[in-house]
């Protein structure tokens, strides 16, 4: 597998965050660029324009400010995901990839000039606050966050522990602003979490795709593992926004023998990058996989799903995910600033670009639970943001539909009832206290994984599927009578 020499920690499931800027390569220079003779023409002209600024505006101008303002606009007019990181910006994010910040924990992006959440990171101040996918930050602090960059949003939602943020948000339903005020944290690095929902059937979700990642991975998979045979496996990466690209690889690694698990392409060498399968880290046991995706999955999640989906070796389920297949270079400047440059596009190891596509499931299952909010009004789905939602998206170079067709799964969304006919009146006999304490705290488990998988219709889809295959299989090897 082919690495290049300075890998980003850039983690962006921190504090707040910029939306998927989770394939970064450090590198120190840029590459060679085209300079046509049109070029020189337009210097001129930027010239001309930065002088009668100086001489003629109705105050004195920081020519600093301008300048940088100007380089703001003209890497905003290319792509969503490039942008000039000024010298503390870029300082800043450099003390981030030691793992160093607090805030409130949110994925945003600039849509329609208004500051939009793409997704809350869960486990985070701003996910149980309630912050939802497509929510409209309009107010920070009582400060309009129109046309406000998203390097400016980040400062002013960043924060120490433990203080306050005000923030107006509108979601799409509402008839007027809602005010929150949320409380700034910690954000939390792990970014696994792990169950057994059923004995043999193991849960693993990946919030994000972090420096820790697939070491936490690989040692929760173990730790189920141990207690007993897999028969099937869930990995669950709904609202990942992504994360570091070699996690992402590692990750895919861990379940591929062989082959490539996710190739880049760019208009220099150095961007054109393949990764391969490394057979020695690849667990032996060929259980089914299931992947759950959805809007909310994007850039490294969309690389794991895809790599699993083309080696077939794992299900994906859910729905269609957001579509983010380009990569991001930070380059260094020689002032202290930072550009981050959308420098390749991304490709499954089928050849699929998902850029403004995204990955489509195996099988479709939609999840829309209805929610009833504090003031009455009742939500039904989210309204996600996709990367094709995005102003300046790149266009997919394959066309602009998946040819790849779903249909949707159908799913029993109505919660069960405890079963009270095994009820009686016989005596308890007294049990020891530890080993009481150990019943309550699995009958506790076993009560949390039913609420789950009632009002999860994805998750629990995900669990019948794989029950189904095992009993498919069990089928197939059986002997004819």
């Amino acid at each position: 597998m082919k690495n290049f020499s300075k890998t980003s920690k850039f983690i962006l499931a921190t504090a707040l965050a910029l939306p998927f800027l989770c394939l970064v390569l450090w590198t120190e220079s840029p590459g060679p660029s085209a300079q046509p003779h049109d070029t020189y023409k337009s210097l001129e002209t930027f010239s001309n324009v930065l002088s009668l600024i100086q001489k003629n505006y109705v105050e004195n101008v920081d020519t600093t400010d301008v300048l940088q303002g100007a380089i703001k606009g003209m890497l905003a007019s290319l792509d969503p995901h490039s942008s000039y990181l000024k010298p503390d910006d870029f300082k800043e994010l450099k003390l981030e990839t030691k793992g160093s910040f607090t805030g409130i924990g949110i994925e945003i992006t600039i849509k329609d000039n208004i500051l939009t959440v793409v997704s809350p990171i869960e486990g985070t101040p701003g996910y149980k606050a309630g912050l939802k996918a497509g929510d409209k930050i309009l107010k920070i602090e009582n400060e309009l966050t129109k046309d406000m960059s998203l390097m400016d949003a980040v400062k002013k939602l960043r924060g120490p522990k433990d203080t306050e943020v005000h923030i107006s948000l509108h979601r799409e339903g509402w008839t007027k602003l809602r005010e929150m005020t949320i409380v700034r944290g910690l954000i939390p690095l792990h970014s696994v979490k792990s169950k057994t929902l059923e004995p043999g059937y193991i849960y693993l979700r990946i919030t994000n795709f972090q420096n820790q990642t697939t070491k936490d991975f690989k040692k929760a998979l173990k730790d189920l593992s141990s207690k007993g045979r897999v028969s099937g496996l869930i990995i669950d990466l709904r609202n990942n926004p992504g994360g570091l690209l070699a996690q992402s690889v590692k990750i895919s690694d861990v379940f591929i023998k062989e082959g490539v698990i996710v190739s880049t392409k760019g208009r220099v060498d150095v961007q054109n990058t393949v990764y391969e399968a490394r057979s020695g880290g690849t667990v032996e046991e060929e259980y089914p996989i299931i992947v759950l995706v959805n809007e909310g999955s994007a850039s490294a999640s969309e690389i794991v799903a895809g790599a699993l989906q083309d080696h077939k070796r794992a299900l994906i389920v859910g729905t269609q995910t957001f579509g983010k297949g380009s990569v991001q270079t930070i380059i260094p400047m020689s002032n202290g600033a930072g550009l981050r440059l959308t420098t390749a596009r991304y490709y499954t190891p089928s050849g699929r670009s998902i850029q403004a596509l995204g990955i489509t499931p195996d099988i479709i299952v939609e999840n829309t639970p209805i929610v009833q909010e504090e003031n009455g009004e009742e939500n039904g789905k989210p309204t996600f943001l996709r990367e094709k939602d995005l102003t300046r998206h790149f266009e997919n170079p394959n066309g602009s539909t998946d040819k790849k067709e779903s249909k949707p799964a159908e799913t029993d969304q109505e919660s069960s009832k405890p079963d009270d006919s095994n009820k009686s009146d016989s005596t308890q006999v007294d049990e020891p206290k530890s080993d009481k304490v150990e019943m309550e705290q699995v009958e506790k488990e076993a009560q949390e994984i039913k609420e789950l998988l009632n009002k999860d219709n994805q998750l629990k889809t995900a669990l019948m599927l794989l029950k189904g295959l095992n009993v498919y299989t069990s089928f197939k090897q059986q002997p004819p009578q």
